[in-house]
C-alpha cells in the first residue's frame, strides 16, 4: 500500500514539473523553444533587403554580422523608396540566394533585436548566406556584441572582396575623401583622412570627431585588449592626429558617420 502512494506521489510530481517547463516557455516566448538549433528548415516567402528576409511563418530574420546599403530612408514620420549605391543589387543576390527556398537558421548568444527580427546565420544548401554577401561585395561586416561567433570569417570575406574590387568596394583606393565630403557619399564604402578634432565617450562607444560634423564610432568591445590606451585617453591617443579610415557611411541624426566593426580599418598617420 505505501509503494504504491509513493508511486502515485511520484507520478503528480512529475505531470506538475512537465506543466511548469510547458507554461514557462508559453510565457517566455523562448526563441530556443521554436527555432532550437538550426537543424530545422523553413521557406524564406520574401526578401525584405539586402540583409533582412521573412520566413512563409510570418517571422523577419536579420542576418548577423552583415550591414547592406539601405533601400529606404526616413521621411518624416514614414519611409520611403530611395536605394543607396548597391542597394538594389544587394537585394538581388540576396533574393537569388533564398527567396521561395529552404534555409536553416543558426543563432548565436542574442537572438532578438530590438525590433523583435531573429537574428540569424543563414544557410542555403552548404553555403552561409551572410557570408556570400560579404564575400561579393554586397555587405560590409557588422560585428555586435556579444554575437561574434564567425567574426574571423567575416573579416577574411570581406577582405576578399576588398582585394578583388567587387561590388561596394571597386573605387575604394581611387577615391580617397575628406571629412568635409563625407555628406556627399552618403551610402558609399569611402576612405577618408582627415585629422581628429576631439573624441567622446559613451556607455559602448568611442567616437572620434571630425570637422563638419563628421563622426567616426567604435565599439568598445571591438577593441583589442592591447589597445585599451585609446579608451582610458582618447583625447591623448587621437585628438590632433591624421587619421584614415574606411567604412560605409551612413546619415545618423542628420550626419555623416562611419561606424568601424575591426580596428583594421582605422591607421594613425601622423
Amino acid at each position: 500500500m505505501r509503494r504504491r502512494q509513493i508511486r502515485y506521489a511520484i507520478s503528480i510530481i512529475a505531470l506538475l514539473a512537465t506543466s511548469l517547463v510547458i507554461n514557462f516557455s508559453r510565457h517566455t516566448g523562448s526563441t530556443s523553444h521554436i527555432y532550437n538549433n538550426g537543424l530545422h528548415k523553413y521557406t524564406v516567402s520574401r526578401v525584405v533587403d539586402g540583409d533582412t528576409v521573412e520566413l512563409s511563418n510570418g517571422e523577419r530574420v536579420r542576418y548577423i554580422g552583415i550591414d547592406t546599403p539601405e533601400v529606404r530612408e526616413k521621411a518624416g514620420s514614414g519611409w520611403v523608396y530611395k536605394p543607396r549605391p548597391y542597394a538594389e543589387e544587394a537585394c538581388a543576390f540576396n533574393r537569388k540566394l533564398v527567396e521561395g527556398k529552404s534555409v536553416r537558421l543558426e543563432f548565436d548568444v542574442q537572438k532578438r533585436d530590438k525590433y523583435k527580427r531573429l537574428l540569424a546565420y543563414v544557410y542555403a544548401g552548404e553555403k552561409m548566406v551572410n557570408i556570400e554577401m560579404v564575400k561579393e561585395g554586397f555587405a560590409m561586416i557588422y560585428t555586435y556584441p556579444p554575437n561574434v561567433r564567425y567574426s574571423q570569417r567575416f573579416l577574411d570575406a570581406q577582405k576578399e572582396a576588398r582585394d578583388n574590387k567587387r561590388g561596394l568596394w571597386v573605387d575604394l583606393e581611387e577615391n580617397k575623401i575628406s571629412a568635409s565630403e563625407a555628406k556627399n557619399n552618403i551610402g558609399r564604402v569611402r576612405m577618408m583622412e582627415s585629422e581628429v578634432i576631439d573624441t567622446h565617450l559613451t556607455e559602448k562607444l568611442l567616437i572620434l570627431k571630425f570637422k563638419d560634423n563628421f563622426k567616426v564610432a567604435i565599439y568598445k568591445d571591438n577593441i583589442p585588449s592591447g589597445s585599451k590606451d585609446m579608451i582610458r585617453s582618447p583625447n591623448a591617443y587621437f585628438k590632433g592626429k591624421k587619421v584614415r579610415v574606411y567604412g560605409l557611411i551612413k546619415e545618423y541624426k542628420g550626419h555623416p558617420e562611419i561606424m568601424l566593426h575591426d580596428m583594421s580599418q582605422l591607421v594613425i598617420l601622423k
